[in-house]
């Protein structure tokens, strides 16, 4: 993710991602780690439709940074 894009991703507390798989329950906005890609889900992830990818992660809320 660009730097300074007011984007977060969940880490636990020794800094590793969480990841999720395809077919998991999930509910929010997550991302496709090997391209990128985002959807927002009620219900289970999706394999990517861009790259068919099967390892999501979450992306935490965050307030976007401003810029002046």
């Amino acid at each position: 993710m660009p730097e300074g894009s007011g984007q977060n991703v969940e880490a636990e507390p020794d800094g590793f991602v969480v990841f999720t798989r395809a077919g998991q329950p999930a509910a929010g906005e997550y991302h496709c780690s090997e391209c990128g890609y985002g959807v927002v889900v009620q219900s289970a992830l999706p394999r990517c439709p861009m790259c068919s990818g099967t390892s999501w992660e979450p992306r935490s809320w965050n307030v976007p940074t401003r810029y002046q």
